[in-house]
């Protein structure tokens, strides 16, 4: 059901309560919390926001996401999932009861090619919500001459959702790292059983104006996350296929992840982050496609295997190289990967394979670094996040060049 509550901020009120489905007050010093249960889990989902006496204060109850508006401003998010216990027969009490009334179902509009124009940096992030894993993206043919930055929609450090993260692709474009333009949410939570939208990668088809966003979807029921794409025909609206990948034989499957697809050798290859079970070892499975669709996809081997970190959790395993990135600077191929949040790289002339690390191979570009190029320019960039106050934070940028001997040097870039 899509239930609406709409009442007036006063202090120090219990302003509507009801056993275990609902406890909404304002304490004596602004704040408003509103704590909603859920039969999917024994704790409830909170929604936060500070008010001023007088305010109007909104909250939509949706099955698939909350939002919290004071004066008509966004403040807080959740999602939930599963059978909530508040209806509209519900009997409450409290110093307040707020106006309690059916919201009207969640229609998809025409989205706006642009949410907002020219902004600078510091505006990226509205307040309560933080940058997280980075997925930039560029055409190099056929460019609109935009570096697109994708990246993970973070409120709460993630603990949204009972801790599932609840991320979604929010992305913003620009050609100076100065101004930047935001764009519709590219790939959001549509459905209570999305525990997150999980990283991926942005490749365009090589036979025509369609891109695709490849990511995984972690589930609420903790089965084995589900890989799958959305599909554009103009890099700002996708719309999610409804179809679900997952891997051969071999790899881990519940803890696959991180698919990077990209067109090389007239064929599509994806790096996918798993396990492979004949050793345990943390690997980037590398599977091989001659069309753009969820199935037909052939395993090539791991194009590396991690088995120098031992996982904390399980001594019998290693960690898994997460968030894996490949590109080609002038002769050589590099492939990017992260351990523990940090970005690491190795490079060869075998674009799949025999990976050079240097000993020295750390990106200095905060949490979960990828890169693109600038186009026209040949300039390539990394962009990561700088945690602040737990997972997501600040955006980072640094620069890469490239060394005589195929390694890397990097520098900030001012953002």
């Amino acid at each position: 059901m899509n239930l609406s509550m709409q009442f007036i901020a006063v202090w120090g009120k219990v302003l509507f309560k009801n056993g275990d489905r609902i406890d909404c007050e304002i304490t004596n010093d602004g704040t408003i919390t509103v704590k909603l249960w859920y039969e999917f889990h024994h704790d409830p989902l909170i929604l936060t926001a500070t008010v001023s006496v007088g305010d109007d204060i909104l909250l939509n109850i949706r099955p698939h996401r909350i939002e919290l508006y004071v004066n008509g401003e966004l403040c807080d998010e959740e999602w939930p999932c599963g059978k909530g216990y508040l209806t509209l027969e519900s009997e409450a009490e409290g110093d307040f009861l707020p106006t309690l009334s059916e919201l009207s179902p969640e229609v998809p509009a025409d989205q706006p090619f642009y949410t907002r124009r020219e902004i600078e940096t510091s505006e990226i992030r509205i307040p309560g919500v933080n940058i997280g894993d980075c997925i930039p993206y560029s055409d190099e043919v056929d460019t609109d001459g935009k570096y697109h930055l994708f990246y993970l929609y973070d409120r709460h450090h993630h603990t949204s959702k009972w801790h599932f993260g609840a991320h979604q692709w929010a992305h913003v474009s620009t050609t100076d790292f100065k101004i930047w333009d935001e764009h519709p949410m590219a790939v959001g939570i549509t459905e209570d059983w999305e525990g997150s939208i999980c990283t991926g990668s942005i490749c365009k088809a090589a036979d025509r104006d369609e891109w695709y966003a490849w990511y995984a979807v972690r589930m609420c029921d903790r089965s084995p996350a589900r890989m799958t794409y959305a599909k554009s025909t103009d890099r700002v609206h996708f719309e999610k296929c409804g179809e679900y990948f997952h891997l051969p034989e071999g790899y881990e499957p519940t803890s696959a992840r991180d698919p990077m697809v990209f067109y090389q050798d007239g064929k599509y290859h994806m790096f996918v982050t798993t396990s492979r079970l004949s050793d345990n070892s943390g690997c980037l499975a590398h599977l091989v496609s001659d069309r753009m669709a969820i199935d037909g996809w052939e395993d090539a081997g791991a194009t590396m295997a991690w088995i120098d970190h031992v996982s904390e959790d399980d001594p019998t395993r290693y960690w898994q190289p997460e968030c894996p990135d490949h590109f080609k600077m002038g002769e050589y191929y590099y492939l990017v990967f992260g351990i523990g949040g940090r970005g690491l790289y190795g490079y060869s002339k075998n674009p799949y394979g025999d990976w050079i690390f240097p000993e020295d191979n750390t990106i200095p570009c905060g949490n979960v670094p990828k890169s693109a190029t600038i186009p026209g320019t040949g300039r390539r960039i990394f962009a990561g996040f700088i945690p602040e106050g737990g997972y997501g934070g600040r955006l980072r940028a640094v620069e890469a060049f490239q060394n005589g001997d195929g390694t890397l040097r990097f520098e900030e870039i001012s953002l």
